[in-house]
């Protein structure tokens, strides 16, 4: 499966690309849980140790009875949470992602607790914190109960803080596994991701700081021991505690929402740029963003469906003629054009059967059309038609040319050379008319095909039989020449009048002429139609 391959294939270079070896990508992973913790919890510290020692300084904690609190206890459950929230973790992730270790397919049971392995972790947080609200409330209450509210508040409100932001943190990390279980068929959430992450770094960054410049101000109004000074520091460290969190906050959540836009983005411009066969995105979210990039890649498949169809159609029924029918509604009729023929037929197509198998005969015949194919569209015209072992083009329909006869004079001298050239095993009489014909859609309304009819297509079948005599030369009516430009018109030389089979007035043709004397000797051709079959009337002339 083509994606976007490069270093930013879930939305940040941290997580490395999505074709990484799996050993690679769950070091990776582990790496980033365990910092994503340490980093979590030292923001929370950070903030406990700025509001009980500057925001509220009041009651003071640093009381000299407190020394056993703030120089064991606290010292100590500290460094015990640590090492129990990231062995907790650790246990919890390898029991949960089993299958991304091992490297296989998750089951129904995998995926539920792969999701559920982030709320896992968040929760050992919350556990840890609730504990040390619990236990540093008690510690300090039991000597100073003026402490207990303070105590609540601060530990709370920094675990509130670490929990948000180890939640964001965790499911950064974990965006690699989201992504094996979308891919797998499993949705990673069924909320409203992209809500909740605003509500929460709202609730977080703003409300609860908030709720605390309030506490503040209201415990210093009911308690004589609190000044002005004490209350103005208190509120400007939890505005500026309000301030950082929001800021942590917003922006690991707006990275949430910008990692997905980015990857659609920039699959976008390559699709904008004409690549489509190796462009999707990697699904790794699980809110509506993770539809978004669901939703692109759909969308880049129906495009390269589409595409796929278009081929097919163009080498089915020729560019021009699917561009025309993609453009517009295609409806039966025609309308006349004045275009040149050019009808290529292989001499002893019986033989050539009788004489290989049917596999060696379609090969042969497979080159045979190539160089064909090859020259007319060189020279800007439309195979519209292989009619067994022949090929009709047309030059001037459906795109019309300024000199279609020279055009097809010059696609027939090409295809005698190559001929002889790349597939010697195979001779064909060449015969080019110019006229005008009707062109458009032949059939029935449910089922139709692009043609053009008229005398011009009729007289080049004719020549090509003529042709058959001495397959070297192609050869063209005089309206065919006549019409060519003065450089195109040198390469061709008057050879005869002619009453081609089936038609009651004689033509007059012309032979291509840049041949050695040596080789201008017209011979007949094994397999040719007969010389009575073709002239009923033959006149040379120069």
């Amino acid at each position: 499966m083509g994606s976007i391959r490069g270093r930013r294939d879930y939305g940040s270079i941290l997580l490395g690309a999505a074709g990484e070896s799996g050993l690679k990508q769950r070091l990776r992973i582990q790496t980033l849980l365990t910092s994503s913790i340490v980093v979590s919890n030292l923001v929370g510290a950070i903030i406990a140790i700025a509001l009980s020692s500057v925001g509220i300084p009041e009651p003071s904690v640093f009381q000299p009875e407190l020394w056993w609190v703030n120089f064991l206890a606290v010292p100590l459950y500290v460094v015990a949470a640590f090492v129990i929230g990231i062995g907790w973790g650790t246990i919890v992730v390898v029991r949960d992602l089993q299958w991304a270790i091992r490297d296989r397919r998750p089951t129904e049971r995998d995926a539920r607790r792969a999701r559920r392995a982030p709320w896992r972790l968040v929760s050992i947080q919350a556990v840890l914190w609730t504990g040390a609200v619990i236990m540093f409330t008690l510690c300090y209450g039991i000597l100073d109960p003026d402490l207990i509210p303070k105590t609540i508040f601060v530990i709370g409100l920094s675990g509130v803080v670490v929990v948000a932001v180890s939640y964001l943190l965790i499911e950064f990390s974990l965006r690699p596994v989201a992504a094996d279980l979308i891919s797998a068929g499993y949705g990673w959430r069924k909320r409203s991701g992209v809500r909740s992450r605003s509500v929460v770094s709202w609730l977080v960054g703003s409300a609860i700081p908030v709720t605390g410049i309030l506490l503040v101000v209201l415990f210093g109004a009911f308690r004589d021991e609190t000044s002005k000074v004490d209350m103005f520091v208190g509120v400007a460290v939890l505005a500026v505690t309000a301030l950082a969190t929001g800021l942590i906050l917003t922006v690991l959540t707006s990275l949430s929402v910008i990692g997905p836009i980015r990857s659609v983005r920039m699959a976008l411009r390559r699709v904008q740029s004409g690549e489509l066969d190796d462009v999707e995105v990697v699904v790794y979210d699980g809110t509506e963003l993770g539809d978004l990039q669901a939703g692109f890649n759909l969308m880049v498949g129906g495009l390269r469906e589409r595409e796929h169809v278009r081929d097919l159609f163009g080498r089915h029924v020729g560019r021009e003629v699917a561009e025309a029918a993609l453009t517009s509604d295609p409806e039966l009729g025609g309308s006349e054009r004045v275009v040149a023929a050019v009808f290529v037929d292989v001499i002893g197509s019986t033989t050539l059967a009788a004489e290989r198998s049917p596999t060696e005969v379609v090969k042969i015949l497979n080159r045979f059309f190539g160089v064909i194919v090859g020259a007319v569209e060189e020279n800007k015209g439309l195979v519209n038609k292989f009619e067994g072992d022949a090929v009709l083009a047309v030059f001037g329909a459906p795109i019309a040319l300024s000199d279609c006869a020279t055009a097809a004079l010059a696609a027939a001298r090409t295809i005698a050379v190559r001929l002889a050239q790349d597939v010697p095993e195979v001779r064909a009489g060449i015969g080019v008319s110019h006229g005008t014909v009707v062109a458009g859609n032949v059939g029935a309304i449910q089922r139709f095909e692009y043609t053009v009819i008229g005398d011009a297509v009729n007289e080049s079948a004719r020549l090509s039989e003529l042709a058959k005599r001495d397959p070297r030369r192609p050869l063209a009516s005089g309206r065919a020449v006549e019409a060519a430009g003065g450089d195109e018109r040198d390469h061709w030389r008057r050879a005869e009048t002619v009453t081609l089979r089936g038609r009651t007035e004689g033509t007059v043709v012309y032979e291509y002429a840049d041949l050695d004397d040596a080789d201008a000797s017209p011979q007949m051709a094994d397999g040719a139609a007969g010389v009575g079959d073709a002239p009923v009337n033959s006149r040379r002339g120069r």
